[in-house]
């Protein structure tokens, strides 16, 4: 057989593919020495850019996937205006600023001479397996620029980057630095979606038209942030959830970032994404390089909710750890509401008992364990057990944690330190601030220079040894404040804009390096809840913390939000306390439950304070939610009424990937007795299976009749609800 294969022409297995795989799972990396045309095919999507006059590398074609047959070519502008050449409004893929050149350049350098024009020509190209590497450099200085592209076969979502190496025999300082240039065809019916908040009220989604000027988003806070998230969708025309095209894309940094979205006077939509050129400044040495994040693009030809289910497949399947089979996430109990800092051997033992009884997986010591730390104004930095609350070790409650058939996790936050600590005693100068200025605090810390190498080193050693020393199955990492005065004493005075930089990369460093020596731990991202939520993170985390705010109505519009950019098996949502601490909300329990089974279910309410009929009814949705887990956590959502929308209801179905199983949450908001709401059409079914279906927790014998996959998406379910504040759930499953 082996030997039969290599005497097979390539191209003919490349045919022989074509005829028995669908388009839809093979990709293809191509180059038309004869166009100068370089294409990219994956999924149902092309991504074209080719040669112009000169060495100028223009973006051609962006949108549904074309035959291999179809002839692309190189567009040709005539200049507008004296004001408006053509250079000026070229879509290249990566232009620098320099020449007659007006719009958002990706890259903007400078010479010691004082030069800061920078042309860049193209020199060289590679094909790899479904990706293209294209070198540029400056038509007169040796500044190069590698630009990489790759297309995922399934989703045909594209990942750019940038690499940029000085040649010189001189320093050169990168003034900005973005990762790709996105560029759409002419037109005035754009939208542009994305996603802004605030602590306790993330991912809040915007819409607006794309006019002429420019929209930026980003942060300038040395993390992903909370007022806005690195994710963008531009919708055109008619778009909706179900229907019409969209582009949408996520940068893959953790830091300071930009996205820019610009329409120029002739009408071409340009997206521009990368470093936040706000305060960045990065100084290149002979022979040094600078490599840009990943910004992934992608294109859903059937609206919003295929561009969500793309990415969602993307992340799960190539982005998180344990990619393209992730663990599923089990049902965690957190300490922290119930007891906050005031945790001890005997009460956390308690509570990990309780948690046990309602069938919870893994049970998490949140903040208080450590250092001197009775409160946040002291023990951060100082991350050795608190010999007072643990006399023994965490050893014995580890050990009654895992008799009792659960994980043992931790909260950690150690890239930050309190003003009373041995850390910061001993280091002041490890903390991040400017020289001869005030250092700021909030919420009684101050951040770990971690641009730094020792301290790098020293918060690595620290948590290697905390694991090595304690069988921990799970870390929560937090980061409660944000960057300010973002000066190194470890730094000349030239360098000190790259300390943001330098801070995120030995932060992705730490966590790779722990999870290489420590492969069966988990980690949480959370910054004081969404503020450091991106494709970045998501590589080296294995969930996210979407916000502090756990009010399971507020939570559906967060939910929502976060579902447009990340996949929902990432989410971790808690069932908590009513009323809730946010907002003194009274909810019930089924609600708080069906609200947080959407994503990764925890648990955070304070156990102590349950009745009978609390832990009762709690066993029963904690086994259901291990029922449908798979299918919330792998499978399709598709958002049939938004809680964006301003409805007095919402819902979501999720459907498994064979869609043997799907699940639908319903919510009403508020609602009489002297109204009927429609039934709810859900969508993904296969419509030729038949299809029973049952509620989630409900009464024996409530199931409805066995009907075709095409009946429940065009005829749909009644789900009757009256009352403020309701929610029901659904299970369909095939009749085999």
């Amino acid at each position: 057989m082996t030997k039969l294969k290599s005497r097979i022409a390539p191209s003919l297995i490349a045919a022989l593919v074509a005829l028995f795989v669908p388009q839809a799972a093979v990709a293809q990396a191509s180059f038309d020495a004869e166009s100068g045309i370089f294409r990219l095919d994956g999924g149902d999507v092309t991504y074209a850019f080719g040669l112009g006059e000169g060495g100028v590398l223009k973006s051609i074609y962006w949108g549904p996937r074309i035959a291999a047959s179809d002839r692309l070519s190189v567009p040709k502008l005539g200049d507008i205006s004296s004001t408006d050449p053509a250079s000026s409004i070229d879509a290249q893929e990566y232009p620098g600023w320099g020449g007659a050149f007006y719009t958002m350049p990706a890259l903007k350098a400078a010479w010691p001479d004082g030069n800061r024009d920078v042309v860049l020509r193209y020199r060289s190209s590679k094909l790899e397996p479904n990706a293209v590497v294209i070198e540029l450099a400056d038509i007169r200085r040796p500044l190069g620029v590698t630009l990489r592209y790759s297309i995922d076969p399934a989703s045909g979502i594209v990942g750019r980057s940038a690499r940029i190496t000085n040649n010189d025999r001189v320093t050169v300082r990168v003034d900005e630095a973005a990762s790709a240039t996105w560029s759409l065809p002419v037109g005035g019916d754009y939208r542009l979606h994305y996603l802004t908040g605030q602590w306790a009220g993330e991912w809040q989604l915007q819409s607006r038209p794309v006019t002429a000027g420019s929209t930026v988003i980003g942060s300038r806070r040395g993390t992903t942030g909370h007022e806005a998230n690195p994710w963008f969708a531009i919708s055109r025309g008619e778009a909706r959830e179900d229907h019409g095209p969209v582009w949408f894309g996520a940068l893959a940094w953790s830091g300071s970032w930009q996205i820019g979205v610009d329409q120029n006077p002739r009408g071409d939509v340009r997206i521009v994404g990368g470093y936040n050129p706000f305060d960045f400044g990065y100084r290149l040495l002979p022979g040094q390089s600078l490599d840009t994040p990943v910004f992934f693009g992608g294109y859903s030809d059937d609206g919003m909710g295929k561009a969500s289910r793309l990415l969602h497949r993307f992340e799960l399947d190539t982005v998180v750890p344990g990619s393209p089979k992730p663990r599923l996430r089990p049902i965690l109990y957190n300490s922290w509401e119930a007891t906050g800092f005031a945790v001890d051997e005997r009460g956390q033992a308690a509570l990990a008992e309780k948690a046990a009884s309602l069938g919870v997986e893994r049970f998490v010591v949140d903040d208080g364990w450590f250092g001197a730390r009775n409160n946040d104004k002291a023990g951060l930095g100082d991350w050795t057990v608190n010999s007072r609350k643990f006399p023994r070790g965490l050893k014995p409650l580890i050990d009654r944690v895992h008799g009792l058939g659960m994980e043992f996790g931790l909260w950690v936050e150690p890239e930050m330190v309190n003003a009373d600590s041995d850390l910061f005693r001993a280091h002041p100068d490890w903390v991040m601030h400017m020289p001869d200025r005030p250092r700021s605090e909030a919420r009684n810390q101050m951040v770990l220079d971690l641009s730094r190498t020792d301290v790098r080193d020293l918060v690595l050693e620290t948590m290697d040894r905390l694991l090595r020393e304690n069988d921990i199955q799970f870390i929560k990492w937090d980061h409660n404040r944000d960057f300010s005065e973002p000066g190194s004493a470890a730094l000349p005075p030239e360098d000190q804009q790259r300390v943001a930089t330098e801070y995120v990369r030995n932060f992705y460093y730490i966590l790779d390096e722990l999870r290489r020596r420590h492969p069966k731990v988990e980690f949480e991202s959370c910054a004081g809840g969404g503020g450091r939520v991106d494709l970045g993170v998501l590589h080296r985390a294995d969930q996210v913390w979407p916000s502090d705010n756990t009010d399971p109505y507020d939570r559906l519009r967060i939910q929502d939000g976060f579902s447009r950019a990340y996949s929902p098996g990432l989410m971790m949502a808690w069932v908590t306390d009513s009323p809730n601490w946010a907002n003194d909300r009274r909810t019930s329990l089924r609600y708080r439950f069906l609200s947080s089974m959407q994503g990764g279910l925890g648990i955070g309410a304070d156990l102590n304070k349950w009745k009978a009929e609390d832990f009762a009814e709690a066993k029963r949705f904690v086994a259901a939610y291990k029922e449908i887990r798979e299918t919330v956590q792998r499978g399709d959502l598709h958002r049939l009424i938004s809680p964006q929308d301003g409805s007095d209801r919402s819902a979501t179905f999720y459907v498994s990937r064979d869609r043997r199983q799907a699940v639908l949450f319903a919510f009403l908001h508020s609602g009489s007795r002297l109204s009927k709401q429609p039934a709810i059409q859900v969508r993904g079914l296969d419509p030729a299976a038949r299809y029973r279906v049952r509620p989630i927790v409900g009464q024996p014998g409530a199931e409805s009749p066995v009907q075709s996959g095409a009946f429940w998406m065009s005829h749909g379910i009644e789900v009757p609800m009256t009352g403020d504040f309701q929610a029901e759930g659904r299970i369909f499953e095939i009749v085999p």
